[in-house]
C-alpha cells in the first residue's frame, strides 16, 4: 500500500500505518528498528506522569518477524531483549549498554535490566577484530522530566549517539518501520542520511512530525 508521506524534508519521510501494509520503506538499503519485543510490557505510574498501558504489537515477537520477512535477506540492525530468541537470520549479538541508573524497577537478585540485545540480522561481512560487543551512551539523565524518554515522547527511545554508531555500520538509505518518536530519523538526517519511517501510534506519529519538523534544534543524543 502507498500513502503520502506525514512529514517529507530533503533526507526523511515519516508515514503513518502498519509497516506490515505500507512498503515505503522496503525502497531502504539497510534497516535500524527498535520494533516490539514480544514482552507485553507495562509500566505503572511513577509519580511523574510515566504510567503506560503498553506498546501495541507488544504480546510476542509475530509484529517483529513479520516485518522481517517483508524485508528480507538484506542488513538489519533489530533492537531485542536478551530473555527471547533472537530474529533468524542473526549473525551477531551486541549489547546496548543503557545510561547509568536504568533499569532499577523489576531488578532481580540485585541485578537491573540495564543491557538490551541488538540483533545484526542478515548479510553482514566478517573477519578478524573489530570493536567491542557492548555498545555505551553519554546519556546521563535517566527516569526525570529531563530524561530521554520524558523529552523525546517514547518510553522506550533509544539515544542519537547510539543510533548513530548502528546507522553507521552499513551506507545508503536507513528505513524504520517501527520509529515511535523518530530518534532513527533524527540520527540518519544528522549524519546526512536518507531515512524512512512508519509508525502506527497516532500520538508517536504527532510527536515525531514535531520532532522533526524543529531540525537541528531536536537532539536528546548525549548531553554532559
Amino acid at each position: 500500500m502507498t500513502a503520502a508521506p506525514i512529514f517529507e524534508d530533503d533526507l526523511v519521510r515519516l508515514y503513518r500505518g502498519d509497516c506490515r501494509e505500507l512498503t515505503a520503506w522496503l525502497e531502504a538499503d539497510v534497516l535500524v528498528t527498535d520494533p516490539p519485543y514480544g514482552l507485553r510490557w507495562r509500566q505503572g505510574d511513577l509519580g511523574h506522569g510515566t504510567r503506560h498501558e503498553g506498546i501495541v504489537g507488544d504480546d510476542d515477537t509475530s509484529v517483529r518477524e513479520a516485518a522481517l520477512a517483508l524485508w528480507g535477506d538484506r542488513p538489519a540492525v533489530v533492537f531485542g531483549s536478551l530473555m527471547l530468541p533472537p530474529p533468524a537470520g542473526t549473525r551477531q549479538v551486541l549489547v546496548y549498554r543503557k545510561p547509568p541508573g536504568s533499569g532499577v524497577r523489576g531488578a532481580t537478585a540485585g541485578f537491573r535490566r540495564d543491557l538490551e540485545a541488538v540483533y545484526l540480522v542478515g548479510p553482514w561481512g566478517s573477519g578478524i577484530g573489530g570493536r567491542s560487543s557492548t555498545i555505551e551512551t553519554g546519556w546521563r539523565l535517566v527516569g526525570s522530566p529531563s530524561g530521554l524518554a520524558a523529552r523525546s515522547g517514547h518510553p522506550h527511545a533509544k539515544p542519537l549517539d547510539v543510533l548513530a554508531t548502528l546507522i553507521a555500520l552499513h551506507p545508503g538509505t536507513v528505513a524504520d518501520p517501527f520509529c515511535g518518536s523518530a530518534s532513527t530519523l533524527v540520527a540518519a538526517r544528522q549524519l546526512g542520511r536518507r531515512a524512512i519511517g512508519v509508525e502506527v501510534t497516532e500520538s508517536y506519529v504527532a510527536t515525531a512530525a514535531a520532532r522533526l519538523a524543529q531540525g537541528c534544534l531536536v537532539g536528546f543524543g548525549a548531553p554532559a
